[in-house]
Order: C-alpha cells, then sequence, then structure tokens
C-alpha cells in the first residue's frame, strides 16, 4: 500500500474516532423537554376508587331509572337487557348462591365484595370502546339499576357516594382479611438467617414406575 493510501485510512479511521471520544467526555445534559405536571393535570388520572370503604368517590348522584336507560343504550348490547350476559360478554346479574356449586357464576351479587368497586370499574373501563366517557352521574344511575336487578337497592332512592358506602353485597366477607391461611400457599417472610430443613423426599414415582431409565440400553 503506498503512503498516500495508508494516510487516508489513517485520517478516515480517526474522523471516525474523534466523535465518539468526544461524546464519551462530553458532560451530560438534560434534554428540557416537557415539564411537572400539575394539579389538574394529575387529578384527571387519579381516579381510582377504594373498594373495602369507598375513598375517593367523586360527588354526584344517579337514579335506577336513570341508569335503567343508560344502561340500555351503553351496555345491553354486550350484558344483555337484565344483565344476563350476550354472546362472549359476560351476565352481570343472576349467580348469588353459586359459588360453592359445580357452576360457579362471579357475579354482582355472587362473587363482588364491594359496592364502590362495581363504580370505580365502570367509570375506568366501561363502556366497551369508550371507557372514561360516562359522568360520575351516569356511572352512579348504571351502579343504582344492576343493584336494583340484584334487589339490593330501591327502585326510589338515589345513589350517591355516601349510600354507594353503605351498600352491603353478599360475598362481602366472603374473602379472606390478611392473606390466605393455606399453608400450601402462605409466603415466606424471612428475609435474614433463614436456615430450613432439606426437603425429605418420600416417593420417587418415576423409578417405582421405570418411566425414566436410569441408564441407556443397547450400547
Amino acid at each position: 500500500m503506498s503512503k498516500s493510501l495508508k494516510l487516508v485510512s489513517l485520517l478516515f479511521a480517526c474522523s471516525i474516532a474523534l466523535p465518539v471520544l468526544a461524546q464519551d467526555k462530553a458532560p451530560a445534559k438534560r434534554f428540557g423537554f416537557g415539564q411537572p405536571a400539575s394539579k389538574e393535570q394529575i387529578a384527571g388520572w387519579d381516579i381510582d376508587v377504594r373498594g373495602p370503604d369507598g375513598a375517593n368517590l367523586p360527588p354526584g348522584k344517579g337514579s335506577v331509572a336513570a341508569g335503567e336507560e343508560l344502561y340500555m343504550a351503553q351496555c345491553a348490547a354486550c350484558h344483555g337487557e337484565f344483565a344476563e350476559g350476550a354472546g362472549r360478554y359476560p351476565e352481570l346479574i343472576g349467580g348469588k348462591g353459586t359459588l360453592k356449586s359445580e357452576d360457579p357464576r362471579k357475579t354482582i351479587d355472587s362473587y363482588w365484595p364491594h359496592g364502590p368497586g362495581l363504580f370505580d370499574y365502570i367509570r375506568r373501563a366501561m363502556p366497551f370502546g369508550a371507557p372514561q366517557s360516562l359522568s360520575p352521574d351516569e356511572v352512579y344511575s348504571i351502579v343504582a339499576w344492576l343493584l336494583n336487578q340484584a334487589d339490593l337497592w330501591p327502585a326510589d332512592k338515589d345513589m350517591d357516594a355516601a349510600a354507594l358506602r353503605q351498600v352491603k353485597l353478599p360475598n362481602r366477607d366472603g374473602f379472606i382479611a390478611g392473606g390466605d391461611p393455606r399453608p400450601d400457599v402462605k409466603p415466606d417472610t424471612c428475609m435474614t438467617n433463614c436456615r430450613k430443613d432439606p426437603p425429605k423426599i418420600t416417593s420417587d414415582l418415576a423409578a417405582r414406575l421405570g418411566v425414566t431409565p436410569t441408564q441407556k440400553t443397547g450400547d
């Protein structure tokens, strides 16, 4: 290779290496994009409602009559006119007393533990295709209608935050408070100096049935 070609190759290599070295040595810089979220912006996302005590339920109220109209317009196509389910979409009412049967049905009057949780889910996730499009008054009305269908709310009484907190769903006491007491699912909370006896093997099914050969055959 001639001297001129060697010089061109050296200059080309340096032109690649120098920007990399300069980038490595450059001090870190902030991009300066965006701005801190305001309280109003945060409030738009802070819409979760705590089930057991209804914390963060918004102001507003609704009625069973208004809830029926809203349900037929927004919910019946998927959940049926009487909340019995339609097509592949789940039923919402009608499974009371079935959890211990051979056909358990997880509905509002069988499985759900708290009324405020119903409000939370409907406001955040429904209607399908347009979640968070319902106002608090509309959600309270739909909740009132559903609870009325489950014989848990009178038809002539308005629903609001205070009233919803007082609703006791049939399965409210069916959930285990403070964790699962079953020994086979109990979490190991030990963090330091945790020594356990090694597990004791009482049976080797593979060896007893001979389904897993211990050595190769036919060699």
